[in-house]
């Protein structure tokens, strides 16, 4: 279960301070796209999002979109970020993981991965030794997958209580 645990748990990803990130070493931010920067499958920034990734970027950040999605979805939405990304990440697989943080040249434990789902960014981001950022989803899916999913995360969180 301990593979699944993010080092952090937060509502939104607009939430996160420098500080906080400064205080635990993180120079690269790994960024989920769909329930994390948006609604699933949304073209466009959720509130706050766009001022958000500026502020980070003054900051002294590097960011990176790490998603499972194909080209022209990341890229579309990356472009209005003005953000460089990694498609076909493989999530949870730490691989997609791995070639941003080359890519950025920094070492996985100085990158936080920040995501709204267990099974795939906290998986992918603790296999590959990174600060893992669990963000509440912008929307639950209505997609019987990702129902079943979103159950087998709670029946895991509730260990976490215990």
């Amino acid at each position: 279960m301990a593979l699944f645990k993010p080092k952090m748990r937060i509502d939104k990803m607009i939430d996160i301070t420098p500080e906080m990130l400064n205080a635990v070493g993180i120079k690269a931010l790994l960024l989920d796209i769909d329930n994390t920067m948006t609604t699933h499958d949304n073209p466009v920034p959720a509130e706050g999002v766009t001022e958000w990734i500026a502020r980070m970027k003054s900051q002294g950040f590097m960011l990176m979109v790490v998603s499972n999605n194909n080209g022209e979805r990341v890229s579309q939405f990356s472009d209005l970020l003005e953000l460089d990304y990694e498609v076909k990440a493989g999530k949870p697989l730490s691989s997609g993981f791995k070639r941003a943080c080359a890519r950025l040249g920094v070492r996985p434990k100085e990158a936080a991965v920040i995501g709204d789902q267990l099974f795939t960014d906290m998986l992918g981001g603790n296999l590959l030794g990174a600060y893992t950022v669990l963000t509440e989803p912008y929307e639950l899916e209505s997609m019987k997958f990702f129902k079943f999913k979103r159950a087998c995360e709670r029946f895991i969180m509730k260990f976490w209580r215990k």
